[in-house]
């Protein structure tokens, strides 16, 4: 899957109504994964994985715990390309969904959930890029110093 079709994808699972947890667009990408190959399902997860690891970076992620950085990070990219890559160029717009908890931990289990549905099995995955919080060590090289 490249990044096109990930954000094509997102876009096209969002629901009309607001849905600020992410739970029905979570549920909408997880059937429609579910529905597909595998390949789609692995695609998903590494483009997932790396938008996710795009953010992790200090501008974005200074004083939130782990968790909560994670949670919002996945706001961000719930909320569609748009809003991720303008935030990807302005920082600031980071601000609100981290303020006012704008959370999308769902997001992070659709891959797993898809995965499962198709093999019936757990899948121990791996990613190229890690989204758990602060993994990306050029995002927050200097911060450690800091």
């Amino acid at each position: 899957m490249n990044e096109d079709t990930f954000w094509r994808l997102i876009d096209d699972c969002t629901s009309p109504t607001p849905d600020p947890d992410a739970e029905q667009l979570a549920a909408t990408l997880t059937h429609r994964l579910a529905t597909g190959p595998l390949a789609t399902v692995v695609g998903f997860a590494e483009q997932l994985s790396w938008a996710l690891y795009r953010l992790d970076r200090k501008e974005y992620g200074r004083g939130l715990s782990g968790d909560c950085f994670l949670y919002t990070r996945a706001a961000v990219v719930a909320a569609g390309r748009d809003a991720y890559e303008a935030t990807l160029r302005d920082p600031r717009l980071f601000t609100p969904y981290a303020d006012d908890l704008i959370w999308a931990e769902t997001l992070l289990y659709v891959p797993d959930e898809a995965y499962r549905r198709i093999t019936g099995e757990e899948w121990d995955r791996g990613t190229r890029h890690s989204y758990e919080s602060y993994s990306n060590t050029e995002g927050w090289a200097d911060a450690r110093t800091v």
